[in-house]
């Protein structure tokens, strides 16, 4: 039995397109294990493939990356392996240095436009370090593949490598009825939007989804997540007095969370267009708002609005400004007729966009590696 080695930066947790993608290398008959990290807060995790987590004494910015970068390295140094699949490129030169010295096949999942990130923007020394590591790797990689079109056409553009596609698609939901005791406590009758998430950063539009929420009446928004302004959110919605209507809560296992997301009368995602990275996202929550039938309301990013409109399960918005976020809430909530529309729009686009199905891209592309 071959054995991959899987690497990503995080916790493991709620990575749930590396779980997805390490449970179908175990149906494929791999032997799997992943490495990441251990936070303090790390809840314990069963999967059906080993795992192996490192505690680091850095938490942030150069150091962090260094420790973890190099420690991944002895790790994989000293490990048995077959294959080498490095997600993002905070893992990536360990794996790639790896697999020249062992001779080894290394794939590479690129989640988004690494460089192209807002924590980068204002950092042109940091960004031009990794924009150096991905440079010098990239046209060397042969097994790649990306989480949508945009992003693909990029790296082929930039670096002449074939670049294939596994969008970050939920697994079929199966029980898709709601809990009622469950919304009786945590909406009653009021209408409830949700944003979820663990990438919930800056410029993604959760601030002026707080600040919408002085402008509607009679809806609760819940924020679902973890990410680098998950704390001034918190303060900003404490400096608005609207504790009563904005719900923060931290990362929840998955089955937990599409609970939440069932009960949801809409859905959000409210990238802006600050950056590539975002004007090219297509982040995980759009399929889980999917898999729930929860319709959604969305920026108007160019992967995201194109999956909404040529589905017709939701609405796409131009201006993240919160009184305009509130206007177009309030009319979707009164035009009932449209909403069930995308209702019962998403029972059949829930069936189309299933990992079942993506991950048949997957089994393609480990059953020829180059």
């Amino acid at each position: 039995m071959q054995r991959i080695i899987v690497s990503v930066i995080n916790d493991l947790v709620t990575d749930q397109r590396v779980h997805k993608i390490c449970t179908t290398l175990v149906n494929m008959k791999y032997e799997v294990i992943l490495i990441g990290r251990k936070l303090p807060d790390s809840i314990t995790i069963n999967r059906t493939y080993k795992t192996i987590r490192m505690r680091l004494l850095f938490k942030r910015k150069f150091l962090f990356y260094a420790e973890y970068n190099t420690r991944l390295f002895f790790k994989l140094l000293f490990l048995k392996k077959d294959i080498l699949l490095s997600n993002d490129l905070d893992t990536l030169l360990p794996n790639f240095l790896i697999s020249k010295i062992f001779h080894k096949k290394l794939v590479y999942d690129s989640h988004e436009l690494f460089t192209e990130i807002a924590e980068l923007t204002d950092r042109p020394i940091i960004r031009k370090i990794w924009f150096s590591i991905e440079k010098f790797i990239f046209p060397k990689l042969k097994n790649v593949y990306t989480v949508n079109q945009s992003i693909a056409s990029f790296y082929h553009e930039k670096y002449k490598v074939n670049v294939k596609i596994i969008r970050n698609i939920a697994p079929k939901l199966i029980n898709k009825k709601v809990d009622i005791n469950l919304a009786d406590k945590i909406k009653g009758t009021r209408k409830m939007l949700i944003l979820q998430g663990t990438g919930i950063n800056m410029e993604r539009g959760a601030e002026e989804a707080i600040q919408m929420m002085q402008y509607v009446e009679n809806t609760i928004l819940y924020i679902i997540g973890g990410g680098d302004i998950y704390e001034e959110l918190k303060k900003l919605r404490t400096t608005l007095h609207l504790e009563d209507k904005v719900i923060i809560m931290d990362k929840l296992p998955y089955d937990e969370l599409m609970e939440y997301t069932k009960i949801a009368d809409l859905g959000l995602s409210l990238d802006k267009a600050t950056n590539l990275n975002y004007e090219y996202s297509l982040p995980n929550k759009v399929f889980d708002y999917i898999q729930a039938q929860t319709p959604m309301l969305v920026s108007n990013r160019k992967e995201v609005s194109q999956v909404v409109t040529k589905n017709q399960i939701g609405w796409v918005i131009d201006k993240i400004e919160p009184k305009q976020l509130a206007t177009t809430i309030n009319t979707i909530f009164s035009n009932e007729q449209q909403y069930h529309l995308y209702k019962e729009n998403l029972k059949v686009v829930s069936e189309k966009y299933t990992w079942e199905n993506e991950s048949e891209t997957l089994q393609e592309i480990f059953q020829n590696l180059a």
